[in-house]
């Protein structure tokens, strides 16, 4: 065999040794792959397996895109066999509220859906709530507040304290009031209590179409007021005193639900971009973002007080 051809094979086995190589490579991961589909479908694990699903509501609730696209997830798929929502919350807008109460009874319709109330979950909280199949609270979380609220402060005395005059054309005296830089009309604030009362009437009867109260028992709890889950419970508000626990032990108790499913939380990604994300997320995810923003203009709000 000449130099030539030593040279020749030489190469073709450089060439086989490097394939060889790579051929293992992709096997193995392949394998580990395969493995890690395999254990998350026979373990129950995120989305493959038969679950629980689980969402958390923090902070005020409002309009919020990634929490209704977290619940609709939940409603969308078929291994998610039951929901359990945790709310702590102290209120929200009514149109936050009000989303989150109808995607609720979307998945309601194709699985059991109960919540598990924290320290607190009033007004919009409690809107969420009673979205739910099964209401469970500890003995001494703050919940109830039936009732919406709205505020904006007033800083006219201290505008003429220092010489500074807002000047405003309006096609109406109820056009953009009420406002902090002006004294409310009493027809402005008719207008603004007419919003109030109607929105008040639509919480009311969620109340009472979801907690079958009416009459006197409506009255008695539907008057703005927080109530401890004790409380509650005797008022008929919720179903159970309780925690987590107690709401898987409730689906366990289901026909409808296989005993002993794995619970598997469903995350609210929120975008953390730039320099001032993590600060943007936390002010989302506690409300206090939208505690602020909503003192600029005439938004309505349930917040337990």
């Amino acid at each position: 065999m000449d130099a030539l051809e030593r040279d020749f094979y030489e190469e073709r086995r450089r060439k086989w040794r490097r394939s060889a190589f790579w051929r293992g490579v992709f096997v193995t991961i392949g394998f580990i792959v395969l493995l890690g589909v395999i254990g998350a479908f026979f373990g129950g694990g995120p989305r493959f397996g038969d679950h629980i699903a689980h969402v958390k509501i923090r902070g005020v609730i409002y309009d919020d895109p990634i929490l209704d696209a977290a619940l609709k997830k939940v409603e969308e798929n078929d291994n998610a066999k039951a929901l359990i929502l945790s709310i702590s919350s102290p209120g929200g807008t009514t149109v936050g509220s009000e989303a989150v109460y109808e995607r609720l009874r979307k998945i309601s319709k194709k699985k059991p859906v109960v919540s598990v109330l924290g320290e607190v979950a009033a007004s919009g909280g409690y809107i969420a709530a009673i979205g739910t199949d099964h209401i469970i609270a500890r003995g001494n979380t703050i919940t109830g507040s039936i009732g919406v609220i709205m505020e904006y402060p007033d800083v006219t005395d201290l505008l003429t304290k220092i010489g500074v005059t807002m000047q405003t054309i309006r096609s109406s005296e109820v056009k953009g009031g009420p406002s902090p830089f002006r004294k409310p009309t009493e027809a402005s604030i008719a207008a603004e209590k007419a919003l109030i009362d109607e929105s008040y009437q639509w919480f009311r009867a969620l109340v009472e179409e979801r907690r079958g109260l009416s009459g006197a028992a409506l009255d008695n709890v539907a008057d703005g007021r927080v109530f401890t889950g004790r409380l509650a419970l005797d008022l008929k508000l919720i179903d159970a005193i309780g925690g987590f626990d107690a709401a898987k032990e409730y689906l366990d108790s289901l026909e409808s639900v296989e005993a002993e499913l794995p619970v598997d939380t469903y995350e609210l990604e929120y975008e953390e971009g730039g320099f001032f994300g993590p600060v943007g997320k936390f002010l989302l995810k506690n409300g206090n973002l939208e505690r602020i923003s909503g003192q600029t203009g005439p938004r309505l709000y349930s917040i337990a007080k």
